[in-house]
């Protein structure tokens, strides 16, 4: 598959980031990628940030994290007002979240301009020290530079000056944003501690083997929450054989390098019905199935 072909794939948005009904309210917004990512902070209040802008996050509002398509987003935030989306809403009426939602609105925002960009699933390493945290950024295609850029568009100036960063958000060094392929492929080498991968008291090869299967999900356009569990994922206490290990030491091959693999990545995603994501997934922090 040629290169233009793959980046017309991820030009279009799919069901998790299509603005369905209100498409025409992203019409509006920038085409330049530091401004979207702007649009996105002023929109957006990541759950477990929010005592740092001052917000205590009333119960009946801790749903919102759950919630899956851009739409559904879109919907919420154009129902408390009139404001367009360009304008930044005070941090106690933006819509809760986490990082997979700063990701999907940028991705969807990117490919309502026609500018190729898929979520990739992975680890950041400069959330706390010496771990790799669960996490999500966007990936962009820069036409100027003929490179994917990785983009983390929850970094707002409070959290970039709370983190001390030492590297530009709009341009995440891919050794300080790890994908889940690479991730797996270090402590399969014995590069790195599988301990340091995770989240909360969740660490170690399973983690990253489930991070794998929601990347290769996000490449083929559909952007799971975080804790969505479907068919190939392993639990903490389930064994990683030899075919297993097998299994995800390939899908970490295809993820790492997913353009030179697209063919083999869409034709497993669609053939294997344990990395296709089905019409019901288990929402792990709710405890429930729940359909998509």
């Amino acid at each position: 598959m040629t290169t233009q072909q793959i980046l017309d794939f991820y030009r279009h948005p799919a069901a998790m980031t299509s603005g369905g009904e209100h498409a025409p309210a992203l019409e509006e917004l920038p085409r330049d990628v530091a401004a979207l990512a702007r649009v996105v902070q002023g929109l957006l209040l990541h759950q477990y940030w929010a005592p740092s802008y001052g917000v205590t996050i009333p119960d009946e509002r801790r749903g919102e994290s759950h919630v899956r398509p851009t739409r559904q987003i879109l919907e919420q935030l154009l129902a408390r007002g009139g404001e367009p989306l360009s304008a930044a809403r005070p941090a106690d009426a933006r819509f809760l979240c986490i990082c997979r939602h700063f990701t999907l609105l940028l991705t969807a925002m990117l490919r309502d301009k026609g500018v190729p960009a898929r979520a990739r699933v992975g680890f950041g390493a400069y959330f706390t020290p010496d771990q790799r945290l669960d996490h999500w950024v966007c990936e962009y295609w820069n036409a100027e530079a003929s490179r994917w850029i990785l983009v983390d568009p929850q970094l707002d100036d409070v959290q970039k000056a709370a983190l001390k960063l030492d590297f530009d958000p709009l341009d995440v060094p891919r050794d300080r944003f790890l994908i889940a392929g690479d991730a797996w492929a270090q402590c399969r080498a014995g590069e790195a501690d599988p301990a340091t991968f995770g989240i909360f008291d969740m660490h170690g090869l399973w983690f990253i083997a489930g991070n794998l299967v929601r990347d290769v999900a996000s490449l083929n356009k559909v952007e799971m929450l975080p804790w969505d569990d479907w068919g190939a994922m392993v639990g903490p206490d389930d064994p990683l054989d030899d075919a297993r290990l097998a299994f995800f030491d390939r899908l970490a091959a295809i993820t790492r390098a997913p353009d030179a693999s697209f063919a083999e990545l869409r034709a497993l995603y669609e053939g294997d019905e344990g990395l296709r994501v089905p019409a019901t997934v288990f929402n792990a922090v709710l405890n429930r199935p729940e359909t998509v």
